[in-house]
């Protein structure tokens, strides 16, 4: 006798090493939503007229690297945390590979949206900022989870745009480094640190894993 099978479930082809780890993570569509950012953060550059004046810019450098960290932060999640459990392999050198492979990949389209001398609020401010987005959200995964790990990077990135954007002084370089223009030492400073403690704490980590119930 045949076993029925519902129409409704979708037979899926198996899949084995990357390609399983891959699928297991959404990375296809973590990678269409990345190049979709990029898009629309190019639109939104054009549509704003930045060249005539490069404040223009700072609500894209700003929450373009927001909506980017926080799809990175959710393709973190692992549909199947036993993978990485039995795996004969250690899981952290492929827990940091895929988040700089998805970082690099999402700096260097954004980089390319925005264009723009250092000075300015260009290629350099989009790449300080999504690194550091990148890395609260790392943070955040570890700590809460990866499907909630978006929520903190939305909320400072936000807060800062709207309190930030006229903040000056060395102090303003640190707290407010997402609205800061390219070459800012202090701001790539905390960026940078933000970045690194999330990637250290996601290799070493990962994200953390969902409780029964939730």
């Amino acid at each position: 006798m045949t076993p029925h099978r519902s129409p409704h479930r979708m037979a899926y082809p198996p899949a084995y090493g990357y390609a399983l780890y891959a699928r297991s993570h959404a990375l296809p569509r973590t990678v269409v939503t990345l190049l979709g950012t990029a898009l629309l953060a190019a639109i939104c550059t054009h549509q704003l007229t930045a060249y005539l004046d490069p404040q223009r810019r700072i609500p894209v450098v700003a929450l373009a690297p927001m909506f980017a960290a926080s799809a990175i932060g959710t393709g973190l999640h692992q549909h199947s945390a036993e993978l990485d459990r039995t795996a004969v392999r250690a899981a952290w050198p492929r827990r940091l590979a895929h988040l700089l492979a998805l970082t690099a990949l999402a700096a260097g389209t954004l980089a390319l949206a925005v264009p723009g001398h250092a000075q300015d609020f260009g290629a350099f401010a989009m790449v300080r900022n999504l690194l550091g987005a990148v890395g609260i959200t790392a943070v955040s995964a570890a700590v809460t989870g990866a499907r909630l790990s978006w929520l903190p990077t939305v909320a400072y990135l936000s807060a800062v745009y709207l309190a930030g954007g006229h903040a000056a002084g060395r102090a303003a370089t640190v707290w407010a480094w997402p609205v800061q223009p390219g070459p800012q030492p202090a701001a790539w400073a905390c960026a940078a640190l933000a970045f690194l403690l999330g990637a250290v704490l996601h290799a070493v980590r990962g994200p953390r894993p969902r409780e029964a119930g939730d």
